[in-house]
């Protein structure tokens, strides 16, 4: 039988260049309906270095040496996807100078030049709708001085994308790529003359998406914070768009982004940033108050669980737990095996983390970031709570599925006098030594104290004989058990009191500490820290408390405490790192 994924791609190839074929035939848009506003932001220190003659794009840094970028051979599919879905555009257009937009013309009207007509790469549906969006947020810009030739050969680039989309959107893989397509298209023919035919079609695509892809409780299947803030932005984009052209938006689409904004607050760490999980990093900064504020939403309740996590805050400090299993099939393509682990974030500041997703540095890192050790939870024996595999058929190359993760997640939160509390179970060491870990996390009515506790506990008699083989084939040494506290690069760390504490400086000046139970072992190791905005994983540090299981039930009790003398409220005037590209 003939190997399906790659059919399957072909096929994919081969329709998207007839259809790009056809598109490069479209007469030109007439022009825009009203004055575009740039919504999409962008990183100043990117745009310093493509004007510095650097190109950053996907955790690479190519010297462009004079050259179009179009020229440069890319390194990997990521790099040559970013190039061409055009979000260096935002980088350039956050500088605000002419040398940028002189540069971000030069670009466009070569690629317009070379692929504007429905040839070369690029042509695919995500990229399609995700380059039409930066093309209309920018076209002041983009237009500014050019002849009346250029701006044809604008307007007609649009129109052949447009008229592509019409036909590919539904091709594009189901979630965030197919946002992008349908968001694209739609917001791209309310902003343009002539285009009026594909609003209808484009607008009942998406609501149809979001009645697939957004659950009743605000969530999506992939379970990425990042992910679910992208889809969020687009909707409040397309939203915006139609209330400007005074046109009806559908309820699916008004109740998608209704449930999702309380979603993203308890997604929300207390300095602004995305919880790390499944993929997903902190969001582009000033993307998800921009975004919550563009939705219209007031602030209701913020839950205390949904789309599989659960949130604890007080003061100035904010928990974010990881309280189901992870995704399965299609989209845990980038899921991470990370079921109880949690994120503490102190005002400004960052204290535990996860390392985050490394596909932007390389396979070796991206498979390492997605694994249980790599998480601020228990592993027991190195192995993690779920395992990646290559799915038989049907997938692109190279993608790995999360399975074999835990089956059952117990959790419960409450409020009580003594503060928030969550507690939580999973199954997923349970056919491998008969142990279920179960973790408790309760955060102080003021916030100044995490108390922790983790069990590993043989539930019941199936349970207790796998143990006792486990046992006999360790010869009773005992189960081997690692919870791992991963920090913040900016957190300086080092142990206290004669090794039985750890002691952790924030750059607001904050103290915190951490304490065990006698007879756990403490030990600082290595750990990094994967930043999207560098080129480079950050190194930095974890503590790790170290055991074994020797009977059926073990606790390890800790506390994560502010010093006493650390004031009730920090001024936060630290300054933050300088170059984010370093």
């Amino acid at each position: 039988m003939a190997d399906q994924p790659g059919l399957r791609a072909r096929c994919a190839r081969l329709l998207n260049g007839w259809h790009a074929w056809r598109a490069g035939r479209e007469p030109a848009a007439a022009g825009f309906v009203s004055q575009p506003e740039p919504r999409s932001i962008g990183q100043v220190a990117r745009g310093r270095q493509m004007l510095a003659g650097n190109l950053v794009l996907a955790g690479h840094v190519v010297p462009l040496e004079g050259r179009s970028p179009w020229d440069v051979p890319p390194p990997d599919a990521r790099f040559a996807d970013e190039l061409q879905g055009f979000g260096w555009l935002d980088d350039l257009a956050a500088l605000g100078e002419a040398e940028a937009r002189r540069l971000a013309q030069d670009w466009v009207w070569d690629w317009i030049a070379r692929y504007g007509r429905g040839r070369g790469p690029g042509w695919t549906p995500d990229l399609s709708g995700r380059r039409l969006i930066r093309l209309v947020h920018h076209a002041l810009l983009l237009l500014r001085a050019r002849d009346a030739d250029q701006s044809a050969a604008y307007f007609r680039a649009l129109a052949a994308q447009m008229r592509f989309l019409s036909g590919r959107a539904q091709a594009a893989a189901p979630g965030l790529p197919r946002f992008e397509a349908w968001c694209g298209l739609l917001y791209a023919a309310l902003s343009t003359q002539g285009m009026e035919r594909h609003v209808d079609p484009a607008r009942r695509a998406l609501a149809a998406e979001c009645a697939r892809q957004v659950g009743a409780d605000g969530g999506i299947p992939t379970r990425s914070p990042e992910e679910l803030l992208e889809v969020f932005t687009l909707l409040t984009w397309v939203r915006l768009a139609l209330d400007a052209a005074h046109q009806p938006v559908e309820p699916a689409i008004e109740e998608a982004i209704r449930r999702i904004a309380p979603v993203l607050r308890l997604l929300r760490h207390a300095d602004g940033g995305l919880a790390r999980f499944h993929g997903g990093g902190r969001g582009v900064e000033g993307r998800l108050d921009a975004a919550l504020s563009a939705s219209g939403m007031r602030r209701r309740a913020v839950p205390r669980q949904a789309m599989g996590f659960a949130r604890l805050s007080a003061g100035r400090t904010s928990v974010i737990v990881d309280a189901a299993p992870p995704p399965s099939g299609p989209a845990s393509a980038e899921a991470h095996a990370s079921t109880l682990a949690f994120e503490l974030t102190s005002g400004r500041r960052p204290l535990i983390v996860n390392c985050g997703t490394g596909r932007a540095f390389g396979e070796e890192w991206h498979r390492a970031g997605r694994a249980s050790p790599s998480h601020s939870t228990l592993s027991l024996q190195g192995y993690s709570s779920a395992r990646l595999v290559v799915p038989r058929r049907g997938v692109a190359v190279g993608v790995e599925w999360l399975e074999n993760g835990p089956t059952a997640v117990q959790t419960d939160s409450k409020q009580g006098a003594e503060g928030q509390r969550f507690e939580g179970a999973h199954d997923a060491y349970v056919s491998l030594d008969g142990l279920t870990h179960a973790r408790s996390l309760q955060l102080v009515p003021d916030g100044r104290e995490l108390q922790g506790e983790d069990f590993l506990v043989a539930l019941d008699d199936a349970a207790k004989a796998r143990f006792d083989a486990a046992m006999s084939r360790a010869k009773l040494a005992g189960i081997a058990y690692d919870i791992r506290f991963h920090l913040h690069p900016e957190v300086d760390v080092a142990l206290d009191m004669g090794g039985a504490a750890v002691s952790m400086a924030l750059r607001s000046g904050e103290i915190w500490i951490l304490r065990v139970d006698p007879g756990t072992e403490i030990e600082l190791q290595p750990s990094v820290y994967f930043d999207q905005a560098r080129i480079q994983p950050r190194a930095t540090k974890q503590i790790v408390l170290s055991g074994r299981a020797m009977e059926y039930a073990t606790r390890v009790r800790w506390t994560l405490a502010k010093a006493q003398d650390t004031a009730l409220a920090v001024r936060d005037l630290a300054m933050e790192t300088a170059d984010a590209l370093t």
